[in-house]
C-alpha cells in the first residue's frame, strides 16, 4: 500500500461528509478509484517513473519539488522506501488558495513511506493512503474503515481514457489512452468501453488504485470552498498523472528498480538546478 497523496463521479449527490466540532475540524474523505491496464507490481516501476519525469516538469522559477530525502526503511516489520519531499507552490495556487495562505504555508513538506503495495503519505493537511490491488475496482472499504467512517466516504470514479474528465489546459494528444497505441506490448488505444472489456481479456493485465484522501482542516466558513477546491484539483492530479503512466509506457516497461533509483538520484540533482534556474513551468490551479 502506498501513503501518497480520481475519477468521474457516476452519482454527484452521493456525497458524504462529517463536520466534528468538537474537536474544531472538518474531516473530509474522498476515495477514488482507478482501473489501469498494468500488472499490480510492474505498475510500481511506472508510477516511480512517472513521478520524476513529471517533477522536472513542474519545476522552475523558485517553484517545484525538492527532494530532501529518498532512502530505504524498515520499521515494525514493513520494509519500503521512505521520501520526504518540500513543493514549492507559490504560482501553483489558485489566486483564492493565495490570498488566504499564511505566510510560508505554500511549501508543503511531504512524508511518504512507500511499502508497495501500499503506501502513506502525510502533509500538513492531507493524507493519501494508496492500495494497489488486481481487480476491476469492485472492491468496497478496501482501507478497512470503522463503520462509522466508512459512510462519511465519498466515491469518486476515474477513467483515464475519458477526454471529458481532463482539463483542458491539460490535453496533450500524446498523453491521450484514446489515441495511444504502445509499440513494446500493445496495449492501447483505449476505446469508450475498455473498462467492460478489459476482465474477458486473458492476456491483458489490470488493476485498480484505491486512494483514499482525508482532508483536515479548521477554516471554518471556507469549509465548501476549501473542499470543493482540494477535490477538483487531486481530481485533476491523478487523472493527468494516470493518463501519463499510461502513455509513457513504452519509455518505462524495460526499466528495473535499480534503473528507477539511479534515475531518481540524477533527477534529484536535476530539480535542484531547474528549480533555480529555469522560468515558471508546469500546471496552476484552476480557478473556481
Amino acid at each position: 500500500m502506498w501513503q501518497h497523496l480520481c475519477n468521474f463521479n457516476p452519482n454527484p449527490k452521493r456525497v458524504r461528509r462529517a463536520n466534528h466540532k468538537k474537536s474544531s475540524h472538518l474531516f473530509v474523505w474522498f476515495l477514488w478509484n482507478q482501473v489501469l491496464q498494468f500488472w499490480v507490481m510492474c505498475y510500481q516501476v511506472g508510477q516511480l517513473y512517472t513521478v520524476a519525469e513529471a517533477s522536472k516538469n513542474e519545476t522552475g522559477g523558485g517553484d517545484g519539488v525538492e527532494v530532501l530525502k529518498n532512502e530505504p526503511y524498515e520499521k515494525d516489520g514493513e520494509k519500503g522506501q521512505y521520501t520526504h519531499k518540500i513543493y514549492h507552490l507559490q504560482t501553483k495556487v489558485s489566486g483564492f488558495i493565495a490570498k488566504i495562505a499564511p505566510k510560508g504555508s505554500l511549501t508543503v513538506h511531504e512524508k511518504a513511506w512507500n511499502a508497495y503495495p501500499y503506501c502513506r503519505t502525510n502533509n500538513f493537511m492531507i493524507k493519501i493512503e494508496t492500495w494497489h490491488k488486481p481487480d476491476m475496482g469492485d472492491q468496497e472499504n478496501v482501507h478497512g474503515l470503522d463503520p462509522d467512517t466508512w459512510k462519511n466516504v465519498e466515491v469518486v470514479y476515474i477513467d483515464i481514457a475519458d477526454k471529458s474528465q481532463i482539463d483542458s489546459k491539460d490535453y496533450k494528444e500524446d498523453e491521450d489512452p484514446a489515441k495511444f497505441k504502445s509499440v513494446k506490448t500493445g496495449r492501447g488505444p483505449l476505446g469508450p468501453e475498455w473498462k467492460k472489456e478489459l476482465p474477458n481479456k486473458s492476456d491483458c493485465p489490470h488493476m485498480c488504485a484505491y486512494k483514499l484522501v482525508t482532508v483536515n482542516f479548521k477554516w471554518f466558513g471556507l469549509q465548501n470552498k476549501v473542499e470543493n477546491f482540494i477535490q477538483k484539483q487531486e481530481k485533476r492530479l491523478f487523472t493527468k498523472f494516470h493518463r501519463q503512466v499510461f502513455c509513457w509506457l513504452d519509455k518505462w516497461i524495460d526499466l528495473t528498480m535499480d534503473d528507477i533509483r539511479r534515475m531518481e538520484e540524477e533527477t534529484q540533482k536535476e530539480l535542484d538546478e531547474m528549480r533555480v534556474k529555469d522560468p515558471v513551468k508546469g500546471s496552476t490551479a484552476a480557478e473556481d
